[in-house]
């Protein structure tokens, strides 16, 4: 595991959905790195037990990051008790339930898109001032090789997330003269709690589509995370990274 202490130490880190999966595996090597880490999750269970074997240096913040509100409070929070954030780490998402876009409820699509779209864009929106007015800051959005490709019987996820890449483009071109960089990864099905929400047909369908015919594990995700968070990334932004297997090679 690369050491990155020079790049994270006390450094503020606001880490969405990082009370399971992705998220979680990302703060625990940020904090053993020196950074400090807000944990922000809707599951407030979840978030206590994550805080309780993290330590000290990670502060538990239960947010909605479909709702402006919750988010401004949640961001002063972190001003609050932490300080100013140089990193966000957008992990907050979910699958949605699979079905042919005849029968997607309205409210389940609207659902998915409020959570994996516009989330993203209201945390970075609260989020991004603080980064320009520093002069230095990394953005890590989570989107998904569904983004690129589109995935049957998951219109709302695929759209949520092929929106989540185009965002991160237009964010990261508006950054790139601020010192802050903003870059995606489009993982392809990670083995995470998520997968929960997801059928065993879809979950087979995704992983016959990868070459090297298995699922990604999260500590892969938060290793390319890292990395994108650091100092050493300093001419990569408004970029997509694939993280798939050997599935997405473009």
């Amino acid at each position: 595991m690369i050491n990155y202490s020079e790049d994270f130490q006390n450094k503020v880190v606001i880490i969405t959905g990082a009370g399971s999966g992705i998220g979680k595996e990302t703060a625990k090597r940020m904090i053993d790195n020196g950074a400090k880490v807000a944990l922000w999750d809707y599951n407030q269970e979840t978030l206590d037990s994550i805080q309780n074997k993290l330590g000290n240096n990670s502060l538990s913040v239960h947010v909605d990051v479909s709702d402006e509100l919750s988010v401004k409070n949640a961001a002063d929070k972190v001003r609050n008790n932490l300080g100013s954030p140089s990193i966000l780490v957008n992990c907050a998402g979910v699958a949605g339930i699979n079905a042919t876009i005849d029968k997607t409820d309205p409210n389940e699509w609207r659902r998915v898109i409020n959570i994996n779209l516009n989330g993203t864009f209201i945390c970075c929106r609260e989020i991004i001032a603080d980064m320009v007015d520093n002069k230095y800051g990394r953005i890590v959005n989570i989107a998904s090789v569904a983004g690129k490709e589109g995935n049957p019987n998951a219109a709302h996820y695929s759209a949520s997330k092929s929106g989540v890449i185009t965002f991160t483009r237009s964010l990261g071109k508006e950054l790139a003269e601020t010192g802050v960089l903003v870059n995606c990864i489009t993982p392809a099905v990670i083995e995470t709690e998520m997968l929960s929400q997801v059928s065993d047909e879809h979950k087979a369908y995704m992983v016959s589509k990868i070459p090297m015919g298995r699922m990604g594990q999260p500590s892969e995700v938060a290793a390319l995370i890292c990395w994108l968070s650091s100092k050493e990334c300093s001419y990569s932004t408004a970029a997509a990274f694939d993280l798939s297997g050997g599935r997405s090679t473009y």
